[in-house]
């Protein structure tokens, strides 16, 4: 007797299992493991052929549904990650290197080389060097104790760049197999489906398994006759813009198109609200030019330092929207002051920049959690 519950489906007692990845069913988390709509769940019962919806738009469609991981599944995908021997593509956000972080990654690395990837460059204007970039994000790995062998940039949503990407890989791997790791929401399994069209239009070539003992499953992609390339789920890291906005709203917060910059001319003591999921503060200095780099539909306004605190409780969620509503999940905004000696740009994670001049004295607000850091000027 078949029993069903959002959380899991039991037949005869028995948890039923995707035969794709060996996930157990279940419909109240699309983000995890074995989700089935209700529709797919009772056709799969009826002919015993059931398969997660991951499984069924990869054997269908060449497409990969990302899924989050438990800490124990984390644990266990670094395990593998260490005992492997093979090249590690570790896939970043360049709006977002904070919430790009994999904890722990450098101490499970070993002597398995790096090939770090910034996603999304096709955002950035063209004035932008890219070759500060490519430091900049080296100097962030190394940060974490992570030494990449090269960096490369590109957009998995247009396919650019991933040509050049693929070369790397080739040269780097070294008759190796090739480990791609990354957080959820920057844009991994987007650039996966990117090489599965490229390396393969044979659906049937591709497989799917799942690391011993566990119901976490990955994608395998052949590379030669021995070696493979293998996509691994999304890592959930909390202090991302992402996490605290509704799917709706973070479309308007997270770039879409190559950013249009917008100059302002501030005098010092003046506020700039960046909808209401952000703050910029000119605290001294000369009047300036300030220059902002952000998603080009997002709101931004303009006030007085002093009335900053009184405009954003009156008008966030309204007038100062995303979020779309005072009644949200956003955690509230974190001041980080700065004195700035050269001209930098102060950096708001998984949201853009603002270029700020030399000798001034700045403060950025962030949700609590959510990184604002300054680096040197890249324009």
């Amino acid at each position: 007797m078949n029993e069903i519950d959002k959380n899991e489906v039991l037949v005869d007692g028995e948890p039923v299992l995707c035969i794709g990845c060996g996930a157990r069913i279940q419909m109240a988390d699309k983000t995890q493991p074995g989700y089935t709509p209700k529709s797919a769940l009772e056709k799969g019962l009826e002919t015993g052929e059931l398969y997660c919806q991951r499984c069924f738009r990869l054997r269908h469609y060449n497409e990969i549904v990302p899924v989050g991981l438990t800490d124990d599944d984390f644990l266990r995908l670094l395990t593998q990650i260490r005992d492997a021997n093979a090249l590690i593509v570790y896939v970043v956000d360049i709006f977002d290197f904070n919430g790009s972080v994999i904890p722990g990654l450098h101490r499970f690395v070993g002597d398995n080389p790096i090939l770090l990837v910034g996603n999304k460059e096709d955002l950035l204007p063209s004035s932008l060097k890219r070759s500060k970039l490519k430091d900049w994000l080296r100097q962030r790995a190394n940060e974490q104790g992570i030494r990449p062998i090269d960096v490369s940039l590109l957009s998995a949503k247009t396919n650019h760049s991933v040509d050049q990407f693929l070369t790397k890989v080739d040269k780097y791997r070294e008759g190796r197999d090739v480990y791609i790791v990354g957080v959820t929401n920057v844009g991994k399994s987007t650039l996966i489906n990117q090489i599965i069209r490229q390396k393969t239009g044979e659906k049937e070539v591709i497989t799917t398994s799942r690391f011993p003992g566990t119901t976490l499953d990955r994608i395998e992609i052949p590379l030669d006759e021995d070696h493979v390339l293998v996509d691994t789920p999304g890592i959930i890291h909390q202090s991302q813009m992402a996490h605290f906005l509704s799917g709706k709203d973070l479309k308007i917060v997270s770039p879409q198109k190559q950013i249009k910059p917008k100059v302002y001319q501030l005098n010092d003591q003046q506020t700039i609200f960046l909808a209401g999921v952000a703050r910029f503060d000119y605290i001294s200095g000369e009047r300036h030019g300030f220059t902002v780099y952000v998603e080009n539909n997002l709101p931004l306004h303009r006030t007085k330092l002093v009335n900053a605190d009184a405009f954003y409780d009156k008008h966030v969620g309204d007038l100062l929207t995303p979020p779309d509503s005072a009644e949200n999940n956003l955690p509230p905004l974190t001041r980080h002051e700065f004195k700035i000696t050269e001209k930098s740009d102060l950096v708001f994670e998984g949201l853009g920049w603002i270029s700020v001049p030399a000798d001034t004295v700045v403060a950025g607000y962030a949700p609590e959690g959510v990184g604002v850091v300054v680096r040197k000027a890249m324009i």
